[in-house]
């Protein structure tokens, strides 16, 4: 009797699993990673992981956390740095991540064909008022000289005065 699998044309390798399905139990990630399972649950403790729970409260580990234990091994074992530093490098290494993502952002807001900065008359340079990005600038109301109309003349105005 053959097993239930999958049907003709399946492949294993065209199969696509999000990198942060939260799917191995703790004794599977532990063996994946090279570890015991017990290092695991300290290395949650001391917040250097952070595995999904089920209802039971029981951990699942994504394939994602598996490469975070491997590099807080790596950390460890050949690099000799300790777990409090372990978790300061992770913390940094996610801000950067973070910031690295804000400033792709950033830049889909800037188009590459325009300028942000301008050289005004003067030589100074001054935010370009016409970049989307830009300060708004208050519209400036523009003085019109007129000149006075002379009803009686110059001697009719002095008199007034």
């Amino acid at each position: 009797m053959r097993a239930a699998g999958p049907g003709p044309g399946y492949r294993e390798e065209d199969q696509v699993v999000d990198d942060d399905a939260k799917i191995y139990v703790i004794s599977v990630a532990a063996q994946l990673a090279g570890m015991h399972p017990q290092t695991l649950r300290q290395y949650d403790r001391l917040g250097l992981v952070q595995p999904g729970r089920t209802r039971g409260r029981g951990r699942r580990y994504s394939h994602r956390d598996i490469q975070m234990l491997r590099e807080v091994q790596r950390l460890s074992q050949d690099e000799g740095v300790n777990l409090a530093g372990i978790k300061r490098i992770l913390e940094l290494e996610a801000e950067v991540r973070q910031l690295r993502r804000q400033v792709e952002f950033l830049r889909t807001l800037v188009d590459p064909g325009r300028r942000v900065f301008t050289a005004d008359p003067t030589g100074n340079v001054v935010a370009d008022r016409r970049h989307p990005l830009a300060e708004p600038v208050p519209a400036r109301r523009t003085a019109r000289w007129v000149p006075r109309q002379l009803v009686a003349g110059p001697s009719a105005q002095r008199r007034d005065g």
